[in-house]
């Protein structure tokens, strides 16, 4: 199984992709991946357009980030979920807290 994760910078945010497989042996480094987005940028968007599957440690992962990021007075949002991701994110509700916001869709200036 395959897992990476893809950073990148933008005015005002922190894109965080996630390739391949994530599952419980990808489990820390999407936690410290995230987190680390989390500490550095008031905005982070988690792209999951490669994502092939995700766990219930995924999820776990994708919350724990969330509210890191609430706590320290920043966003963290999903984007691009399909097909059986999307169905796991939806289940779980996860789907809709991490749904981004009108605001956050807007460009930077």
């Amino acid at each position: 199984m395959h897992f990476e994760t893809r950073t990148s910078t933008e005015p005002g945010r922190m894109v965080v992709a996630l390739v391949g497989e994530c599952d419980l042996a990808a489990r820390d480094k999407l936690t410290t991946s995230l987190l680390a987005a989390v500490a550095s940028a008031p905005v982070v968007v988690v792209d999951v357009a490669a994502l092939t599957f995700l766990d219930s440690t995924g999820i776990h992962s994708l919350v724990t980030a969330h509210h890191a990021a609430r706590a320290a007075g920043g966003r963290l949002h999903l984007v691009n979920a399909t097909g059986m991701v999307a169905n796991v994110l939806d289940l779980t509700g996860v789907g809709e807290l991490l749904r981004p916001s009108t605001a956050d869709q807007r460009p930077e200036r």
